[in-house]
């Protein structure tokens, strides 16, 4: 197997998201989930499929910069779709001023991002009509 050494490059670039679903991105993905204490993405989505289907449900998934969080929430969230479930996803840096962030700030993100996401089901839902 021949390797881009530039797409290489820029697949391993940790302010980048991989988008494992993507034949490009998902060639370099490798699982790490034997060194972050299991899987622990598993264990999430078995909490909101099995535990709390009819729930919403909330929690907070951190790490340092370019860990692979946003690449392992993409995975999640196709895998939830392919299930049912609504997800509602978004990069906290569009709607958030990075060096000055409060509480408010994130719950106001939180809640215009919920509501243009449910906005777009209704639309969705009603041209289907």
């Amino acid at each position: 197997m021949s390797i881009d050494l530039r797409e290489f490059y820029q697949a391993s670039d940790p302010s980048r998201t991989l988008f494992v679903n993507s034949s490009s991105d998902g060639k370099y993905y490798i699982d790490f989930s034997s060194v972050r204490g299991g899987d622990i993405l598993g264990k999430l989505k078995q909490k909101i499929t099995f535990f709390k289907p009819n729930e919403p449900t909330c929690t907070l998934f951190t790490g340092h910069i370019g860990c692979g969080k946003s690449t392992e929430l993409l995975r999640l969230q196709a895998e939830l779709e392919k299930l049912g479930f609504h997800v509602v996803y978004f990069e906290s840096s569009d709607d958030l001023e990075i060096t000055d962030v409060d509480i408010a700030d994130v719950l106001l993100a939180i809640a215009r991002r919920v509501s243009q996401s449910l906005d777009k089901i209704t639309l969705e839902s009603t041209q289907q009509v």
